[in-house]
């Protein structure tokens, strides 16, 4: 059975920062609203198995574009001078589409939004993918932590033995 490639989710960053209620009250501490948005899709990404690239504005900086590899199917691209998140959004995704790839962004923007459908990707808006991570993360909890992994039963080695064995093993115990 051929295995299915990765879909490709690029999210903008600071829009989901702004649309997201845990992450609307860290908006004071940008370090700590990305770091935070940052460790949510990472564990989505690799939960869904799916390629991410969240997208943060540098548009006011001097700086070149610096991309952080998180881990290898997610990274973190801050655009460089003169470039919006929006454009490094539509041009990646207009390439990624072109190869072959599937892939959805994750955006309030609605100029954007139009951009992105007119290039062949998927859009959902912020709130929605919001809904998407948040039933992800009940369906872990569900399968993984609301279940037992280990016997409910003790597994004792008298019930593996016969009478006479448990008889003999027995009187050893109470001798001193």
């Amino acid at each position: 059975m051929k295995k299915k490639p990765r879909e490709y989710y690029i999210i903008d960053g600071y829009n989901v920062i702004n649309s997201w209620p845990e992450l609307i009250k860290l908006r004071n501490n940008l370090d700590e609203a990305r770091d935070t948005l940052i460790h949510m899709l990472s564990e989505y990404g690799a939960y869904e198995r799916y390629e991410m690239i969240v997208v943060f504005d540098a548009l006011f900086t001097e700086d070149e574009e610096h991309v952080e590899k998180v881990h290898d199917h997610f990274m973190v691209v801050y655009t460089g001078k003169g470039e919006t998140a929006d454009s490094y959004i539509e041009r990646n995704a207009y390439d990624y589409v072109r190869m072959g790839k599937e892939v959805h962004v994750v955006t309030s923007d609605g100029a954007e939004q139009s951009v992105i459908l007119g290039a062949g990707a998927y859009r959902h808006p912020s709130k929605e993918f919001h809904q998407m991570l948040k039933r992800a993360k009940k369906e872990v909890r569900k399968g993984y932590l609301d279940k037992p992994t280990f016997p409910i039963s003790r597994n004792e080695i008298s019930s593996h033995l016969d009478a006479e064995t448990l008889a003999k093993l027995d009187a050893l115990r109470k001798m001193k």
